[in-house]
């Protein structure tokens, strides 16, 4: 096991809180249909890559996550259409920017 703590700075869990951390594990039992898929597809993994669902990073939970590449993959309803989601998902995928993660 690494001696890195993943919630100090640049760890995977930078920031989450115990709290998101239980929301991450309800979200994981109640997937959309389309992440269900999707998951279908990415539990195995790429290319030796580990992916990960309803994963915690800071105050948020990103449907898909890879670590090793920086990556979320987000599945995006038709909620985020809203001006205030929009504006939520902007601030938010500008944080992530700062962290060095990309996000599709």
């Amino acid at each position: 096991m690494s001696s890195k703590n993943p919630h100090k700075r640049g760890g995977m869990f930078e920031g989450a809180t115990h709290v998101i951390f239980a929301n991450a594990k309800k979200l994981r039992k109640s997937m959309t249909d389309a992440e269900t898929v999707l998951w279908m597809h990415l539990k195995a993994g790429i290319n030796k890559f580990k992916i990960r669902r309803q994963h915690p990073i800071g105050l948020f939970i990103v449907d898909f996550y890879c670590h090793e590449v920086k990556l979320i993959i987000e599945i995006d309803g038709s909620i985020h259409n809203e001006p205030t989601t929009k504006e939520i998902d902007e601030s938010r995928q500008k944080g992530f920017g700062k962290q060095g993660l990309h996000r599709y």
